[in-house]
């Protein structure tokens, strides 16, 4: 008899299984089910800061909230509401940078965001995916690099392993795939270079954020 999804009890006694069927040994199933209750934990700890990001209007409470969880700000950054994060602990945001509203940051590699980078709305950053040839589905993790001065456009999406360089402009809806050239413009799905920024040495600042946003 089967009780749940991992726990067979039959003439031999009380057995574990993975999720294939397959039977576990006393050691194994034992450090499989401390693994769960830690996602547990790590999923109620992201419920909690998701709930902050999108009810909490003030900006400087946010912040200490992203703060403890892991994220590590730089000084003049703003983060606004409704982002949502995947492991907290890997994203590095440098100074006078701007986030979006409703922006998702993955953080299970390293995601490190430098100075005077405005991200906008509904921007997706990744840099964990499945291997779809891999016979278990396994993730394959790899870091993302955005340096100093780049823009990127709304419901725009960046793929694990993607450096984009300096002042480089990802247009709205574009799926990046590709490292991107300091300067460089680029647009569409997958994204290509459509032009390159005549400003080669920026030095403005993106200001403070409204108080609620």
């Amino acid at each position: 008899m089967r009780i749940g999804n991992n726990i067979v009890l039959d003439g031999n006694g009380i057995s574990f299984v993975d999720k294939d069927g397959r039977r576990l040994g006393v050691d194994t199933a034992v450090k499989k089910i401390g693994n769960r209750i830690m996602n547990w934990f790590i999923d109620l700890k992201l419920y909690f800061v998701h709930a902050v990001s999108l009810h909490l209007p003030l900006w400087s409470l946010r912040k200490v909230i992203f703060i403890l969880s892991g994220v590590k700000i730089g000084k003049g950054t703003t983060i606004h509401m409704g982002c949502k994060f995947f492991q907290p602990k890997g994203i590095t945001i440098g100074e006078d940078s701007i986030i979006g509203d409703r922006t998702f940051l993955d953080g299970r590699a390293e995601l490190e965001i430098g100075d005077h980078v405005d991200i906008a709305s509904e921007v997706l950053i990744y840099n964990s995916e499945h291997d779809i040839d891999s016979k278990t589905f396994k993730a394959v993790e790899e870091p993302v690099f955005i340096d100093d001065y780049v823009f990127i456009g709304p419901r725009s999406i960046i793929l694990p392993g993607i450096s984009i360089g300096k002042g480089a402009v990802v247009a709205a809806g574009a799926v990046v795939t590709k490292d991107i050239e300091p300067f460089m413009i680029v647009g569409g799905v997958p994204a290509k270079v459509i032009g390159e920024r005549k400003n080669k040495d920026p030095n403005y600042k993106l200001g403070r954020a409204r108080l609620f946003q």
